[in-house]
């Protein structure tokens, strides 16, 4: 009996077990209250919402904390249920180091804080929302995070090119500018690390234009490296859209393929 109470368990708090209008209700709960959880964070910022709402927020977020306290037990108690963490001791901590485990732990964890006054961390809270990938069972969106995830598992020497030679590029032009800016704007190009700044709000062409060369030497540089921004940038997204081109083409042709006789449909 408690094997089965906690398979029960198990299959309530994790998407694709169960099908039942008790299974969506749970969903949507979770789902409804990471989302108001959010928004209180949002809200906690702005000073008039704070005074006038300021109790109601902080009781919100003791109810939460309380729901999502307990949901956590309920997933390390239950998580042997997996194969992957069925020992009852080393399963649990091997659950417990996961990714899924470790977002909701930083859910609650600023509550839990000592000192917490006088270090804002808030923002963690902001991880809630992605339990929506776990916590929402809807196809579609599981389909389209495993497009993502195979997108970028099959591009991913060709991204890591590119990002090798960003960041070759920004390490040469730095010290190219750093050494033709530095006697004239000691001030905004004092080092190679601090000319990086410039270089790549210039590379990605966004151009704040909080620093900029005032040398002829500076000015002719910086022409070239926006014109090399311009593609070098774009690179990543060429890559990227053609990656989802040949997974949305593979799928369509799988689609097409009998699972069972695997001819022509």
């Amino acid at each position: 009996m408690p094997n089965t109470f906690k398979q029960h368990v198990y299959h309530k708090l994790n998407p694709g077990f169960g099908n039942s209008k008790w299974d969506t209700l749970v969903d949507y709960f979770f789902a409804t209250l990471i989302t108001l959880n959010v928004i209180a964070v949002v809200l906690e910022t702005v000073h008039a919402v704070y005074v006038t709402c300021g109790t109601l927020l902080q009781n919100f977020e003791v109810f939460s904390v309380c729901v999502f306290s307990v949901e956590y037990m309920l997933r390390l108690w239950t998580c042997t249920c997996d194969p992957r963490y069925s020992h009852p001791l080393f399963g649990r901590l091997r659950y417990a180091v996961s990714a899924g485990a470790l977002i909701d732990l930083l859910a609650i964890l600023p509550f839990f804080v000592p000192g917490k006054k006088s270090i804002d961390l808030r923002f963690i809270r902001i991880l809630r929302l992605a339990r929506f990938i776990r916590i929402f069972k809807l196809g579609r969106y599981f389909t389209a995070t495993r497009v993502i995830l195979n997108v970028l598992r099959s591009k991913a020497a060709e991204l890591g090119m590119c990002l090798m030679v960003m960041g070759l590029l920004i390490v040469v032009a730095s010290s190219a500018m750093y050494f033709v800016e530095n006697g004239a704007q000691p001030d905004k190009f004092p080092s190679i690390p601090g000319t990086m700044w410039w270089c790549i709000i210039t590379l990605t062409t966004v151009g704040y234009g909080d620093v900029f060369p005032v040398t002829i030497a500076g000015k002719l540089l910086t022409a070239v490296l926006a014109v090399l921004g311009i593609g070098l940038f774009a690179l990543p997204t060429g890559i990227l859209a053609s990656g989802f081109a040949e997974e949305l083409h593979s799928r369509k042709h799988v689609e097409k393929v009998c699972p069972h006789c695997g001819g022509e449909l």
